[in-house]
């Protein structure tokens, strides 16, 4: 077995299979994959759950957030039974540190951006689990892709939204062949820049996703799995993201984050290749109140 398929055998009892929405917006078909609706509101909550389990359910865990993350740990640290702390930046959304704390976890702020936080967190006792630079995260996030591929075979490209690059490494992974298409804000885009670098570079984090999208570089091990699939990168302005929210909203009564939008922002520019593609909403953990 494939290690996203072992990633799946353990988190089938406590992950969501989320559903597939097919759709057409001015007469294009399109594929979503409404991943936001998984416990926690975001993806992250697979590679958690795996990530804990596959090592061995350690005595404790740590780790660093800019919100999503963080609420995984804590919630598959609780269904697991076991103690967590997360840190995360000061900016951290009160939305998302609420929910750490709902969750059960300790919430340290601390730090201006999740590199200070990473940083701080990596130098406290137990079991420090990245938020996307570690091969059983980016295993369980590649069980988004594998379900794509099961439930939508006919589907050609998979979209995919990028902070650090855990999702698309393990889509990347999962899409058995299919064409991958990676989008980041236009000023928030640390993929698109290790891609141009042939190595991951501090960027600039700058945008309206930067708290789901906003790592200042991408993970290494995401990079050279990525670096070899050779995915469209797509950038998208800020602009252009929250148009995309609105209308996942008006069209669909979906409620996303905006770096859920960003995959449709791409779509609805034209830059995603493909007769049908699949976007996947990554999350729904916004302070964003649809009107």
């Amino acid at each position: 077995m494939t290690d996203v398929e072992l990633a799946a055998a353990r988190i089938e009892p406590y992950a969501r299979r989320t559903p597939l929405l097919r759709t057409e917006i001015d007469g294009r078909p399109l594929v979503l994959k409404l991943e936001h609706l998984q416990r926690t509101g975001s993806f992250k909550f697979r590679g958690a759950v795996n990530a804990l389990l596959a090592g061995g359910k350690p005595d404790r865990v740590v780790t660093a957030s800019g919100g999503n993350h963080g609420m995984a740990v804590a919630e598959a640290a609780s269904v697991l039974g076991i103690p967590a702390t997360v840190y995360a930046p000061e900016s951290v959304p009160e939305s998302k540190a609420r929910r750490i704390v709902q969750a059960g976890a300790e919430l340290v702020k601390a730090g201006e951006n999740y590199a200070e936080a990473a940083k701080l967190a990596q130098e406290q006792p137990g079991m420090y689990l990245p938020a996307y630079d570690h091969p059983d995260v980016i295993a369980g996030q590649g069980t988004v892709g594998a379900e794509i591929v099961a439930d939508a075979s006919d589907v050609d490209t998979i979209v995919v939204a990028v902070g650090g690059g855990g999702l698309a490494a393990g889509t990347a992974l999962s899409a058995d062949g299919r064409k991958l298409v990676t989008v980041e804000p236009t000023n928030c885009c640390s993929l698109h820049e290790a891609l141009a670098a042939g190595t991951p570079v501090d960027s600039r984090v700058d945008s309206v996703a930067s708290s789901a999208l906003g790592a200042t570089r991408a993970g290494q091990l995401p990079f050279e799995i990525l670096q070899a699939a050779q995915p469209v990168s797509v950038l998208v302005d800020d602009d252009k993201i929250i148009e995309a929210r609105d209308l996942l909203w008006e069209a669909f009564r979906l409620a996303v984050e905006p770096a859920a939008a960003a995959t449709l922002a791409a779509w609805l520019a034209g830059e995603v290749p493909g007769e049908l593609p699949c976007l996947i909403l990554c999350g729904a953990n916004t302070d964003w109140s649809p009107a």
